[in-house]
């Protein structure tokens, strides 16, 4: 647990987390929009229906959809948009890999894996979609949220390969990708209860906007259980392959493990005190 918490403040798990969300919001609204646009799908009414959404809540999540379709054009300038964004998640997933397995960075030499899960991405989405609208049934969506495990692990690992440039196998992201994708699905349950609040409150203070800060929330949790995941699936695989080369670590070891967590918590804290978030707004960008 230790080597888990101080990978996952080396990896600055927050930051990452909430990098990850903001990007995910960037694509995957016009995204959303652009599908249902091309498909003819409801995408506000899948939304809704999938969280039981009502009244406020509800009726912000049609005015941002309704509004994105009629401002969103499928023209050269919304396409170049949406490319611009979707890559830009997808080299904010890539980092994510490469930090958490200490790869050297790629960037936009893996343009086209990017692409490639970009692809996948657009599936995936269509596949847990459809396993809910024919298993969701309740409001929890239990059932379905247990046949989404096998999908989403299978995805993770598709992700970690494809987005680290083949570099990681997938015996090797197998217990990310299991660990993420269980805690997915219960997040995904405990959203179900959480988020017609959560929308709701944000709707009745802030309108429409209120949606869009609604989905950011959720987003931004939905990221922190992948930014973990990846932190706790590292660290399982170095534990498995430290047993089998029969390796212990000694008592020190777990002290000096220990110590440095504090440093990095105290560190980190002194950061955040001493840096105005104007300053990390700026520093961000």
């Amino acid at each position: 647990m230790l080597r888990v918490i101080s990978r996952f403040q080396k990896i600055a798990g927050f930051d990452r987390a909430m990098a990850l969300a903001s990007g995910a919001l960037t694509a995957l609204i016009p995204l959303a929009v652009l599908g249902g646009a091309l498909f003819g799908e409801e995408t506000a009414d899948r939304i809704i229906n999938r969280y039981g959404l009502t009244g406020g809540g509800a009726e912000a999540v049609r005015t941002v959809f309704s509004a994105g379709s009629a401002s969103a054009g499928v023209g050269v300038f919304g396409m170049l948009f949406l490319a611009i964004s979707v890559l830009s998640f997808s080299r904010a997933m890539q980092r994510l890999f490469e930090q958490a397995w200490e790869l050297k960075p790629m960037g936009v030499r893996n343009t086209r894996g990017g692409l490639w899960w970009i692809g996948t991405l657009t599936v995936y989405s269509a596949v847990i979609g459809w396993i809910y609208v024919v298993l969701g049934g309740g409001r929890l969506g239990v059932a379905a949220a247990v046949c989404e495990v096998p999908v989403s692990a299978a995805f993770l690992i598709w992700s970690g390969w494809i987005l680290s440039a083949k570099r990681l196998a997938w015996q090797v992201l197998l217990p990310f990708a299991l660990s993420a994708a269980a805690l997915t699905a219960a997040y995904s349950v405990v959203a179900a209860v959480y988020l017609p609040r959560l929308f709701n409150s944000y709707a009745s203070r802030y309108g429409a906007a209120g949606a869009v800060f609604g989905m950011a929330t959720t987003l931004f949790g939905a990221m922190l259980v992948v930014v973990a995941s990846a932190a706790l699936g590292r660290e399982v695989r170095d534990e498995l392959t430290r047993i089998r080369q029969g390796r212990r670590p000694s008592q020190d070891e777990v002290r000096r493990q220990w110590e440095s967590i504090v440093e990095q918590t105290r560190s980190r804290w002194r950061t955040v005190r001493n840096h105005p978030p104007h300053h990390r707004a700026e520093d961000a960008h």
